[in-house]
Parts: C-alpha cells; sequence; structure tokens
C-alpha cells in the first residue's frame, strides 16, 4: 500500500516521504501479531537532525525507541591518544558526539526507518551522515511484548 507523509516542523523544514508499507502494515503500524524480530541500530553522525528524525518514526508506526550518546572509534583514536593524533586530518568534519537509536520493531518496519533517516538526517550512502544494521531478537520480554488483553 503506497502512502505519501507531508510533515511540517517549521517552515524551513518540510519534509515528504513516499513510503509503500508492507501489505500486512495497516497505515505503518505493527504487524497484528505485534511480533518484534529484529533489533535495528541507527547511527545518526548529526544530532541536529535527531529530532526531526524521531518525529518521523512516530508518524510511521514506531511505537518506541532507545537514544543513546556515543563516540566513533576514530573520534577517540584521533583525540585522546596521541600516537594516532595524525588521524585528525582525516576525520574533518566528524562531530565529538553522535546518537545511537536503539529500535525493537518487525523486520518489514525497516524500510521504512531507512526512509525517514533518508529524509531527515540524509542519504546513507554519503558520508557522515550515518549507518544503521540490525541483529535478530531471538527472546523479547516486556509489557510491549504480549498480546494485548481484551
Amino acid at each position: 500500500m503506497k502512502r505519501q507523509i507531508s510533515l511540517a516542523f517549521s517552515p524551513s523544514r518540510m519534509y515528504i516521504l513516499n513510503l509503500t508499507f508492507p501489505n500486512n502494515l495497516a497505515g505503518g503500524l505493527m504487524p497484528e501479531s505485534r511480533e518484534y524480530n529484529k533489533l535495528l541500530f541507527v547511527i545518526v553522525n548529526r544530532p541536529e537532525a535527531l529530532q526531526d528524525f524521531i518525529k518521523v518514526l512516530v508518524e510511521v508506526g514506531i511505537q518506541g525507541a532507545t537514544v543513546i550518546d556515543s563516540m566513533g572509534m576514530g573520534r577517540i583514536l584521533a583525540h585522546d591518544i596521541p600516537i594516532f593524533a595524525g588521524l585528525r586530518s582525516l576525520i574533518t568534519g566528524a562531530r565529538p558526539q553522535n546518537k545511537t537509536v536503539l529500535i525493537l520493531l518487525h523486520e518489514e518496519m525497516i524500510p521504512l526507518v531507512v526512509e525517514a533517516f533518508e529524509v531527515t538526517v540524509g542519504p546513507l550512502d554519503h558520508r557522515g551522515n550515518g549507518m544503521m544494521f540490525s541483529l535478530s531478537a531471538e527472546m523479547v520480554r516486556s509489557e510491549r511484548s504480549q498480546p494485548e488483553k481484551p
């Protein structure tokens, strides 16, 4: 099911997402089974874009995420270990910190998160925007993972 979402957070920040939702997802909501089978790690290297990214996640149906302050290894090597100080010239534009967003979700939601990232933060294939990867979530126990009571 194709759906276009237009979001305006201010006159200068307008996002238009052209999303294709998987057939078993109604409007971007989690599948009826509420089965969370992936843990998606999203590293946002442009922290100034994080707020918009989170707002778009909510719009596409992501119900929760954890945001952690993080720092890349190159930054630590270049600034904290003297023998590697020469690396500073290789990491121009590196930010002192980035944000890591952890999202427990159904694997069919991953393309929606990728689209949200690329619209708000920038293309994943451009240096300096960030990266993402997923791992299988073999066991999930929380109030969110339980079937809703009638």
